[in-house]
């Protein structure tokens, strides 16, 4: 029996694509796609379970799923993603209305483990419903997955713009971090398979592609390869058609003037990197095992505004790691003031079960995590201000997101669902296009645009 699917995709854009590829997969099969979960023979939960929010938001979606699962007698739930990989042995006990866990190792076979559930045929009562054939726990618990350009895959993005996860799992022992817990050891994809997927995107209309892994700059070591990420760059930035690289999720200890230099050589990689530090205060980084010190991370910040002057640096930091004292907080604070980072997160250390930094002493108090977030925001706020004050009178290339009567666009400095966007005022834009755009005004962190005839 062919089931009729719908997926929810919560997390990130590396689990983003792996719902692309469970939905690719399944219609590949034959099965359907349905966008309301009421209309679904099986319903799929792709969950992140990176912090403590984002557990709690992947627990209530599938307890919400579960609760209209009474108006649809005999439909299936399958938690998939990086919470089921890590908790299904405890969630089994706890959501006994799951048909079924699956891994990372699960996510090419998905249309196999639905094939195996005893679906009610059309119309069936509810006594006519046996359970899963399946085991409830389908896990396998190594992760090894790694989706190739042979992989069924249906983009969930709008057609313009498309994520292309390079590599996935990671080696870096952070002590704040159960990623690799949840997703193994860091495997690359090919020069050659990663190339190939880019030409099809572009040929498909692509405008942008977002090169993502757990560690980007990691890309292509465990494959012997030097140099991964530029050789790779320098791939993409030969194939023909207009279209921006972005690169996101690069590590600070793995940057080189190599990676710069092609960078600032290819027009097609966007003057924008994202590069979380988490913290400059050198006991603190060396507790959370980073393998950096302040003073490396401040020499990149250096090169790579010197290499390339247009260049628009994102960051993340991590407030109230176990033991950050004030002062320790206070350098950061002086950093970024310092620094003027063009785009900046903060998040709140989340203490995670099985991370070093979990089992450490002197953990924070939440009222003081939350505190020293809203300080360092307060201060970013005022330099973005100031940042965003300057594009004012200047003519930018955009990327159109959405046209009507709110159309929304980005600049190659601002990276979707992310960062600020350029609200465009008039007629004329055309959505999945590069359009100029004359920036009339400004907010804390969004530009106000009006269409550039002729330019």
């Amino acid at each position: 029996m062919k089931a009729t699917v719908h997926l929810v995709s919560l997390g990130c854009a590396k689990n983003l694509v792996d719902s692309e590829v469970m939905i690719g997969t399944l219609l590949k099969a034959g099965h359907a796609i349905a966008n309301d979960p009421a209309n679904a023979d099986v319903v799929i939960v792709n969950t992140c379970g990176f912090v403590a929010s984002a557990k709690r938001e992947s627990i209530n979606v599938i307890l919400e799923i579960s609760r209209r699962r009474l108006l649809r007698p005999g439909q299936k739930l399958l938690v998939a993603g990086c919470m089921a990989q890590r908790y299904a042995n405890e969630l089994r006990k706890e959501i006994p209305e799951v048909s079924a866990f699956i891994g990372i190792n699960e996510v090419p076979r998905i249309h196999e483990i639905i094939a195996s559930l005893d679906l009610p045929p059309n119309g069936a009562p509810e006594a006519a419903v046996s359970p899963v054939i399946a085991p409830r726990n389908l896990v396998s618990r190594r992760p090894a997955y790694l989706y190739d350009f042979a992989t069924p895959r249906y983009q969930l993005t709008p057609s313009h713009y498309a994520y292309l996860k390079i590599g996935d799992g990671c080696n870096h022992p952070c002590a704040f971090c159960s990623i690799p817990l949840m997703r193994g050891r860091h495997r690359s994809r090919t020069l050659e398979d990663v190339e190939a997927e880019a030409r099809a995107l572009v040929a498909g209309g692509a405008r942008e592609l977002l090169l993502i892994s757990q560690d980007t700059t990691w890309f292509g070591r465990d494959l012997g390869l030097e140099h991964g990420l530029s050789r790779l760059l320098a791939r993409l930035n030969s194939i023909e058609g207009d279209f921006w690289i972005r690169v996101l999720y690069t590590h600070p200890a793995h940057w080189d003037q190599r990676l710069m230099d092609v960078m600032a050589a290819s027009p097609k990689v966007c003057r924008y990197v994202d590069m979380p530090l988490q913290h400059v205060d050198d006991a603190l980084l060396l507790r959370m095992r980073r393998k950096n010190t302040a003073a490396q991370m401040e020499d990149i910040i250096s090169r790579l505004r010197s290499t390339i002057p247009t260049i628009a640096i994102r960051t993340t930091f991590l407030v109230g790691f176990p033991g950050e004292t004030e002062a320790q907080f206070q350098r950061l604070c002086d950093f970024v003031e310092r620094t003027r980072f063009e785009r900046l997160g903060v998040f709140e250390y989340s203490r995670e079960d099985g991370t070093a930094a979990g089992r450490m002493e002197r953990q924070i108090p939440v009222k003081v995590k939350k505190e020293r977030r809203r300080r360092l925001m307060a201060i970013q706020r005022r330099i973005s201000t100031k940042l965003m004050a300057s594009q004012v009178g200047r003519t930018l290339r955009v990327l159109v997101d959405h046209d009507g009567k709110k159309s929304v666009g980005r600049t190659e400095r601002d990276a979707p669902e992310i960062d600020g966007r350029v609200l465009l005022r008039g007629g004329g834009w055309r959505r999945g296009e590069f359009q100029q755009a004359r920036i009339i005004a400004s907010t804390a962190y969004d530009l106000v645009g009006r269409r550039q005839f002729g330019g």
